[in-house]
């Protein structure tokens, strides 16, 4: 016998199971089926035996699941459903409406949401799956119609178009700001500072920071933060300073929850960027996103 490939029974049998299921009644299977409850009967058999459980409880003229059965119907009904999604989407010569971006958890915080009711409002028929993470291991690139990721701009099998240049600078809250008026930029090495402590080796830190700008910092006084929000968080709560991106933070600083400290401002070492799959066509509705996330930056 060949053997499948990917190890199901037939699929007829699997189509019967699942209409016996649906009615919890042969009679009605066989009727919605065009067969006799006979075929039905003979094809659910077949499924026990080749399965080597009961599937199904008789009870005179109807039918009730196993514990295994009720599982197995879901996940074919389930199955079934999205096939029959796929055709439909098929016949009518277009591909499916929803898209998969995914993205870092500061750059859905702090740019994307605050945004995309404007997408809505243009788009309404087109829907957006996110995926945030910043672990890039999230990432299955097969689910992942458009990613935006922060680098050098250059990933293997990944176009990649810049979103803008970007700079970063010194930003507190501003109850700290109001503190250390007047500081001198010289002088901000020896003030508690907000640093990331992210496995991304490219991710711009103080050091970094300081070293573009030519300053010395024999010493820094750290608190380390895991994720940029609670980063810029902790900075709005006055618990000191942080590398602000400018895209990010420029509507805290005008809706006066951050304040610049210092006109100190360096280009950052890294872009975000917007990428897909180079081996991948993209479809009118990735390309609508992808387009108007490039205007909206």
């Amino acid at each position: 016998m060949t053997r499948r490939f990917y190890g199901l029974p037939a699929l007829t049998t699997l189509a019967v199971f699942e209409a016996a299921s649906r009615h919890l009644n042969f009679t009605l299977a066989a009727r919605e089926l065009n067969v006799t409850p006979g075929a039905v009967s003979r094809q659910i058999k077949q499924l026990e035996t080749e399965l080597g459980i009961q599937v199904f409880i008789r009870r005179g003229n109807g039918v009730h699941h196993t514990p295994v059965g009720a599982d197995l119907f879901g996940a074919i009904s389930s199955a079934f459903a999205k096939c029959s999604e796929a055709v439909t989407v098929a016949k009518a010569g277009r591909r499916d409406e929803s898209v998969t971006l995914a993205c870092t958890d500061s750059f859905a915080t702090f740019w994307l949401t605050p945004r995309m009711a404007d997408f809505w409002q243009r788009f309404p028929d087109i829907s957006v799956n996110h995926l945030i993470s910043d672990n890039v291991r999230d990432f299955r690139r097969s689910e992942v119609d458009l990613r935006v990721r922060c680098g050098k701009g250059v990933w293997a099998n990944e176009t990649a178009e810049l979103l803008s240049s970007e700079e970063i600078y010194p930003v507190c809250g501003k109850d700290f700001a109001a503190r250390y008026e007047g500081i001198e930029r010289t002088e901000l090495s020896s003030l508690p500072l907000l640093d990331m402590d992210w496995t991304d080796p490219e991710w711009p830190s103080w050091d970094d920071f300081f070293r573009s700008a030519g300053i010395a910092n024999p010493w820094m006084q750290r608190r380390r933060f895991g994720k940029y929000p609670l980063l810029m968080a902790a900075a709005e709560a006055n618990q000191g300073v942080a590398l602000g991106w400018d895209f990010m933070v420029r509507p805290l600083i005008a809706s006066g929850r951050l304040v610049r400290l210092t006109d100190l401002t360096v280009p950052a070492p890294i872009e975000y960027y917007v990428t897909w799959n180079s081996n991948r066509s993209l479809s009118n509705h990735v390309r609508t996103l992808k387009d108007w996330i490039l205007r909206a930056a």
